[in-house]
């Protein structure tokens, strides 16, 4: 029987490696890493602090869309193995010009990260995906990027319709022609979908390069 995937990754010792404001500042494109995105206010840092199983890893922000930032994290000393948390999106109290800006950025980002595995899209499973959730389907489905589709905050509707939500985006997806590695619940409070999570991560980042280089 083949090992569990996440047993050869200790996600508790995820730490802090830089902040990049744009791609020029991104740490080399060597190793491998999984990029988290998603709008302001999703749960990606929740999520970052409950696979590490502590607190203190990413912030959590209380004004939304304030931080502009590529935030990465170590997985191991080296920093070849990395989660990268991306400026969330929908609330930013910028220009239009500054988001068209980052825009192309994140489009750069995902179509000629070499190093990048898979991108993890966090929605609150309460309501439904939004057109910025959409765009980046579309550029992740141009680039042959695997798409992980993670409804956050659980434990606001409660496990049953929850899991229903969760049906309900994947044949929403499918309808579009999007395909998605997995669509999932999680709940950073009840702990739910950590360890599905977890094993989806272990396995793209053991994954080879998936990403072409952009024409």
């Amino acid at each position: 029987m083949d090992a569990n995937p996440s047993e050869a990754f200790d996600f508790a010792r995820a730490a802090f490696l830089q902040s990049a404001p744009n791609l020029a500042a991104c740490p080399p494109d060597v190793g491998a890493e999984v990029a988290f995105a998603g709008r302001s206010n999703a749960g990606k840092s929740s999520a970052l602090n409950a696979l590490a199983r502590r607190g203190g890893l990413a912030r959590v922000g209380k004004s939304p869309g304030v931080t502009r930032l590529i935030n990465f994290f170590r997985l191991d000393e080296a920093g070849a193995l990395r989660l990268v948390d991306l400026p969330g999106y929908g609330y930013a109290r910028v220009s239009r010009a500054e988001l068209r800006a980052w825009g192309r950025e994140l489009h750069h980002y995902l179509a000629g990260r070499r190093s990048l595995r898979a991108l993890v899209l966090f929605a609150d499973c309460r309501l439904p995906l939004q057109e910025g959730d959409w765009q980046l389907l579309r550029w992740c489905a141009a680039a042959a990027l695997p798409v992980r589709v993670v409804l956050t905050k659980a434990d606001k509707l409660g496990r049953g319709a929850a899991l229903a939500a969760c049906r309900a985006r994947a044949r929403e997806l499918a309808a579009a022609g999007c395909e998605a590695a997995g669509v999932q619940i999680f709940s950073a409070p009840k702990q739910w979908g950590v360890a599905e999570l977890s094993e989806f991560l272990a396995a793209r980042l053991a994954a080879p390069t998936v990403v072409e280089s952009p024409s």
